[in-house]
């Protein structure tokens, strides 16, 4: 199971200040030459304030954003014994032989978004379910915000042979125009 916490610094500072919801806040600091820290690649904030110029500038709070991000791996502790932190916003948990306790692996998921949302005041997570990390990592982005994705063995090889390559973790722009320059597109073209 891969939990990742939807927009996290963003949410945390909306939440923590309610006059900025529904508003474009960018998380950076270091002034116009600093970057975004919220955000899938770093961004210099010049460039995040010129593509949206009435975004709302914060500064970043890594002490607070840490602290929440205890509370979240907390309550996968509470369901696994084995919970490895990936970052701050973000953690696999192994599900396997939970479902004598928690029932079906869903059903866990499910209770574990429930149970993240009330304890952060109502932060969102992402969850994938596969049967290794790096695929569950992929399944909890294919459903975001707020999403559950399952990726079932028997259904693994027909998703694989339509993944495109630069949804697999790690495979970087360099690497994409690469596969793409050798005609491999989706993780089926790799021979």
């Amino acid at each position: 199971m891969h939990v990742d916490m939807d927009a996290f610094y963003a949410s945390i500072e909306q939440k923590d200040h309610p006059e900025l919801r529904g508003k474009p806040v960018i998380v950076g600091g270091g002034g116009p030459r600093g970057v975004v820290s919220a955000a899938s690649y770093a961004m210099p904030i010049a460039q995040a304030l010129q593509l949206c110029p009435h975004a709302i500038l914060v500064p970043v709070r890594m002490a607070r954003y840490a602290e929440v991000s205890r509370t979240v791996i907390d309550v996968l502790r509470s369901y696994s014994p084995r919970v490895e932190k990936a970052s701050v916003d973000e953690a696999y948990l192994d599900a396997t032989g939970l479902e004598r306790l928690f029932g079906p692996v869903e059903d866990m998921a499910r209770r574990i978004k429930l149970e993240v949302k009330e304890v952060t005041g109502g932060l969102t997570c992402s969850i994938g379910l596969a049967p290794v990390k790096f695929l569950a990592k992929i399944a909890s982005d294919l459903n975001k915000p707020d999403g559950l994705s399952i990726l079932y063995p028997d259904k693994l090889a027909a998703f694989l042979q339509s993944l495109p390559v630069e949804q697999i973790p790690g495979v970087g722009k360099t690497t994409v125009r690469e596969l793409q320059s050798l005609a491999i597109r989706t993780a089926g073209d790799v021979p």
